[in-house]
């Protein structure tokens, strides 16, 4: 079986074909016009590491089995007409994770936030009592090699469910292609104002995602959420309902934060709709330290502490910045994020971000107008986003260089460090830099 991706380079892209060449007869290749670590390393040490960039129309054959489409790539990438043009078997990645996993029964983690740490608890459990299961998620998890795993053995499937378009070819939401058994909802809040230009076309494509369950499907879904609360109340008479709240046990747990307790509550839930009783899933998730980038602690001395994490939408930065100021309730919060995606870049959507950062004792923003300009959005300005934020502790910056020097000139004697953003502050290696700070 000879698979192709286009677009292998990106995070979920290349770790299925990893995934995909350790299924045995199957030959993959890949193209792609740019690739940055760690998928570059990655792809070199398994040998799929393109050897030379760009799209080469010429390598798409009659012999080909199967494309895998990126959404990275465009409508009219080179290698995509040609493939059209040959008639070849088209899939988007949520489609081939579905037709790799169509007999197995299938659980997703869907919502605006918690997705990849509530995915994450429910495979380190299973994991932890021996369940196989394949899987997709989007952070590195303790105990896995690569964030995706297809086999021809694992009864289970365990998919972290994105909202986000499917491929250029589809524009529905990802999650929509699963289909799951049990599904979790951890809650509506509005994001990717690019594809949903209102709060109401965001809030209905969850409403289709629940149409998509299996018969006598499980929806798992968080109970504090009114969006949530109609769509269950709306759902398919078949579909068993099932409303969490945060857990509340007296089980001493490595992750912290009330986010963190209601998603530790619905991954224990849909373990439970696989047989796992609760009493096991508590006592294997108290070793659980987390998702790589979600509120992971990176620098620690006698009396400071620096966290990095993956917040960059509102609802994902309050509860991060929240969670560390509850714990850390004596020391001096220090919050630095970035603005980064479409969303955050864009005028309309930024007076989302009211109020996000008002727990922190310092708060830093930045941006890269080069980065709105590659993305061709209208320039925002940084008045624009300290007014958006709309706190007297909000500094924002627009050169990484100054952000940088401007936490070196910081105390962080009895301090929590809080480093947040889905990109690098233009290339910052951010544990370094932590640990810079905090010995410094």
């Amino acid at each position: 079986m000879r698979i192709h991706f286009i677009a292998i380079g990106g995070a979920a892209m290349h770790n299925l074909a990893m995934a995909v060449q350790q299924k045995a007869g199957y030959v993959v290749t890949g193209s792609d016009d740019e690739i940055f670590d760690p998928a570059r390393s990655h792809l070199q040490e398994a040998g799929l590491l393109p050897d030379k960039m760009g799209w080469h129309p010429e390598r798409i054959t009659p012999d080909i089995d199967a494309i895998i489409l990126g959404m990275h790539a465009r409508e009219d990438n080179p290698e995509l007409v040609r493939a059209r043009e040959l008639g070849l078997k088209i899939y988007s990645f949520p489609e081939y994770l579905y037709e790799q996993t169509k007999d197995k029964f299938r659980i997703v983690v869907g919502g605006s936030h918690g997705k990849t740490t509530t995915t994450a608890m429910i495979l380190y459990v299973l994991n932890r009592l021996g369940i196989e299961a394949d899987y997709m998620v989007g952070a590195q998890i303790e105990g896995f090699e690569r964030m995706v795993r297809l086999s021809d053995t694992a009864k289970y499937a365990v998919f972290e469910g994105d909202e986000y378009l499917t491929s250029p070819l589809d524009l529905r939401s990802k999650f929509l292609w699963y289909h799951p058994h049990t599904a979790i909802l951890t809650g509506i809040a509005w994001d990717h104002i690019n594809v949903f230009p209102t709060f109401d076309l965001y809030v209905d494509t969850f409403r289709k995602f629940v149409d998509t369950f299996e018969p006598n499907g499980t929806f798992i879904y968080y109970s504090g959420d009114e969006n949530l609360r109609k769509i269950a109340a709306g759902a398919r008479k078949d579909i068993s309902s099932k409303p969490y709240s945060a857990y509340k046990g007296e089980v001493p747990m490595q992750v912290f934060g009330q986010h963190n307790m209601e998603n530790l509550q619905a991954a224990c839930l849909a373990c439970e709709t696989i047989g796992v009783c609760p009493e096991d899933f508590y006592r294997e998730i108290s070793t659980f330290t987390g998702a790589a980038n979600r509120l992971e602690k990176i620098a620690e001395t006698e009396s400071s502490v620096a966290y990095k994490d993956f917040a960059h939408s509102p609802s994902k930065l309050r509860a991060t910045v929240k969670a560390v100021r509850e714990r850390y309730p004596g020391k001096r919060l220090i919050a630095a994020m970035e603005l980064h995606t479409f969303s955050s870049l864009m005028a309309d959507f930024l007076p989302q971000y009211n109020g996000c950062m008002a727990e922190a004792d310092v708060a830093y923003v930045y941006f890269n107008p080069k980065v709105i300009e590659h993305k061709r959005l209208t320039p925002i300005t940084a008045d624009e986003v300290a007014a958006a934020f709309a706190t007297p502790n909000i500094r924002v910056f627009t050169d990484s260089q100054a952000l940088q020097q401007q936490l070196r000139t910081l105390d962080y004697r009895n301090a929590a460090l809080l480093l947040m953003s889905s990109g690098t502050f233009d290339g910052v290696n951010v544990k370094d830099f932590a640990n810079e700070l905090l010995y410094k």
